[in-house]
């Protein structure tokens, strides 16, 4: 009898809630010579983003034939990028059988995370998966937002800080090689060296502030730009970066 039988556990695991931060593809056709081309050019833009990330496919935009739909072809191009095919987003029937076909998980679409955020808070636009009238206005006018988590030590190469809820405050430098994820906004009191990525269950409202801009990627809400691109503007300087009509800007602090 092994050591851990005899230590008082009863069964091999437990099933636990998990907050995962997933890139979906939003597949608008397919070709096989054309998808590798064009996720060879993604690749290259930010090679250290792609390697080894999970990645769903988002047919919710979809337009080509179910025929030419190869789960197959897809899985094998993505693995051979070092990049793992895990599911498939919404989809017809038709879709939806194929990627079960592939062993593909299958996910719904059209949550309320991923529709255009407005202004208001994100904890109440959760809220509005229920109906109105089930929710007492008391208990939304009395709602506490999520807890920031705040880190006061420098955020090491190899190191990724997670904060799955509300915003993520780091009062100390972000260095290269590091990786910082917020469900809210990001701020970084100090030099931002390595990747921060906002807003990663979709709110387009969430932004990224830092004391120095010197970063190897920045995300919002899955648009992103990289080290080259943010060269162009800010660099080096304390920066809010937000996203207007789908593209990140970067504006001067001083001008905010």
């Amino acid at each position: 009898m092994s050591d851990t039988a005899t230590s008082g556990v009863k069964q091999s695991f437990q099933l636990k809630s998990a907050n995962v931060s997933l890139t979906a593809l939003e597949l608008y056709y397919f070709d096989n010579d054309e998808f590798e081309a064009n996720l060879r050019d993604k690749i290259s833009q930010a090679p250290g983003f792609f390697k080894d990330i999970p990645l769903i496919i988002s047919l919710e935009k979809y337009e080509g034939l179910d025929s030419e739909l190869d789960f197959f072809k897809i899985i094998g191009t993505c693995r051979r990028h070092n990049i793992h095919v895990i599911g498939v987003r919404a989809g017809n029937e038709d879709q939806r059988r194929l990627a079960r076909g592939a062993s593909l998980a299958l996910l719904p679409g059209g949550t309320v995370r991923e529709k255009p955020q407005t202004a208001a808070p994100e904890p109440e636009a959760a809220a509005e998966e229920a109906p109105v009238a089930e929710t007492p206005a008391a208990a939304l006018s009395t709602a506490e937002p999520a807890p920031a988590r705040i880190i006061s030590q420098p955020v090491r190469s190899g190191q990724q800080v997670y904060a799955p809820e509300g915003d993520l405050i780091i009062l100390a430098p972000v260095q290269a090689g590091a990786e910082v994820l917020a469900a809210g906004n990001i701020h970084v009191y100090g030099p931002l060296r390595g990747r921060a990525l906002a807003g990663i269950h979709g709110a387009e409202s969430a932004r990224v502030f830092c004391q120095s801009l010197e970063a190897e990627l920045v995300s919002i809400a899955g648009h992103y730009k990289i080290s080259e691109d943010l060269q162009d503007n800010g660099w080096k300087s304390a920066v809010q970066i937000q996203l207007r009509d789908d593209l990140l800007v970067v504006t001067p602090l001083d001008k905010a």
